[in-house]
């Protein structure tokens, strides 16, 4: 047993933390990267050229770089465009109070949840990476089952749910799983910006212990207590899917 001299409570509720990280940075993900699929899978060029751009921008720079561009870059666009509003509204849209001053509708300044900008930039980096997982999904289908499907007289939205996204699953899945425990091991990068996860509360308590080892340890091994039991529940689904297929 790992000694870890009373912060294992702390540790613990890092975890927590982690997972709610990842399970809603998988969310957001999973919407941009159906949206990037289907725009570079669009007849409009417009639509294609943004979706390209976004994955290749994405895919070429690395995930810590991208973490302290999009977490302090996005603070300072936010907070810049907070200030321009509010002197736009104080020239022009401000009301009066009781002491006739100029009152200003938003705050100067907002300092965004590391929490909140953790879940978005994860999500936002791993929505490139699952848009080419499901673009190559969609391209795996066959297309004569689409076309038998409009012969026989289905709507687009039934053809979609009946055919296109049962197969679209089956062949994203082994993708979609290895991103996301790349996702899940991706959230240890959210203690750089502050946030209290089981990385951080470690690195505090190594800190203060000097036992170094002894924590990341510990962190390591939930980390690979999480993609275990992500890599039994995945292969569950796989064989679901592939059971209904061949039935």
């Amino acid at each position: 047993m790992l000694d870890l001299q009373g912060y294992e409570s702390a540790i613990l509720k890092g975890a927590l933390v982690t997972i709610e990280v990842a399970i809603l940075s998988l969310v957001f993900a999973m919407l941009l990267g159906m949206l990037g699929a289907l725009a570079k899978l669009a007849p409009f060029r417009w639509a294609r050229a943004i979706a390209t751009l976004y994955t290749t921008i994405i895919r070429g720079i690395p995930d810590l770089v991208l973490m302290m561009l999009i977490f302090f870059g996005g603070q300072i666009l936010l907070n810049n465009s907070l200030y321009s509003i509010n002197e736009w509204l104080n020239t022009g849209l401000a009301y009066f109070d009781s002491e006739h001053q100029w009152v200003s509708y938003l705050p100067d300044y907002l300092d965004v949840s590391p929490f909140i900008a953790g879940v978005l930039t994860i999500g936002f980096i791993f929505g490139a990476y699952m848009a080419e997982t499901f673009r190559g999904a969609i391209m795996a289908v066959d297309k004569g089952e689409l076309e038998a499907a409009k012969a026989y007289g289905m709507s687009s939205s039934l053809a979609f749910r009946r055919i296109l996204l049962p197969q679209m699953i089956r062949h994203a899945l082994p993708g979609f799983g290895n991103n996301w425990l790349v996702l899940l091991k991706t959230t240890a990068l959210v203690s750089i910006i502050g946030l209290e996860d089981m990385v951080r509360v470690s690195a505090m308590a190594a800190g203060s212990t000097r036992m170094p080892f002894t924590f990341y340890l510990a962190v390591a091994l939930i980390f690979l207590f999480f993609t275990s039991v992500s890599t039994g529940l995945l292969k569950l689904v796989e064989r679901k899917f592939s059971m209904h297929t061949r039935s």
